[in-house]
């Protein structure tokens, strides 16, 4: 059902949580556990990858031109202002963009999931705290591995030399760099996919006044 003018709006003025890293570095499963535990009263979870721009238009899906930043710091201060907001969907077996989109209304919190969101400097003003996800490269690389294969529909070579020859050179410039935009930097190395401490940390801000 499309919402109506009635209820894409809310009063409440969100605070936006930047979880931001490399590519399979782990921040997509702190943001969803994160989700998860606030429910969905309280919180909406917003995708970087929701906002890439159709293929024809992208040579390089790691490079900040492929994502339409403006469009998605739109969209963070409408939320912010109490507006909902319509969120893209992306296809990545076609990559495409859907014509189909997502109502996100406004929520006490909203986090922002992404590899390159504090790269932006157009979003960064938009975040009430950001976290860094690290992760080693080789341990990285093997997560996308599976991940592309299982999810995707890819094939294992053609996952491995995409990582080797475009996602690590321009994890190294892009990713890796805008960690000092961070708030909270940790590790992510170990088999537990989420650090209990940082999300204790975490939900005590969300909680706060």
């Amino acid at each position: 059902m499309t919402p109506t003018p009635n209820n894409r709006s809310n009063p409440v003025s969100p605070k936006i949580i930047a979880i931001a890293g490399g590519s399979c570095s782990g921040k997509t499963s702190l943001a969803r556990h994160l989700a998860d535990t606030l429910g969905t009263k309280q919180c909406n979870l917003i995708y970087q990858d929701s906002y890439y721009h159709g293929r024809a238009e992208i040579s390089n899906y790691d490079e900040p031109s492929a994502i339409e930043f403006e469009l998605l710091a739109q969209h963070l201060a409408q939320l912010k202002s109490g507006s909902g907001i319509d969120m893209p969907t992306y296809d990545f077996t076609t990559h495409s963009r859907l014509p189909q989109t997502e109502f996100i209304a406004p929520k006490p919190v909203i986090i922002v999931d992404g590899i390159l969101i504090l790269h932006a400097e157009v979003l960064r003003a938009s975040f009430d705290l950001a976290v860094f996800v690290e992760c080693d490269q080789d341990i990285r690389r093997q997560r996308r591995l599976l991940r592309d294969c299982q999810e995707r529909g890819r094939e294992p070579e053609e996952v491995t030399t995409q990582f080797d020859k475009q996602v690590a050179p321009l994890h190294n410039l892009y990713v890796e760099p805008s960690k000092q935009h961070a708030n909270i930097v940790y590790r992510n190395n170990g088999e537990q996919e989420v650090d209990q401490l940082v999300c204790e940390r975490l939900l005590t801000f969300c909680q706060g006044n």
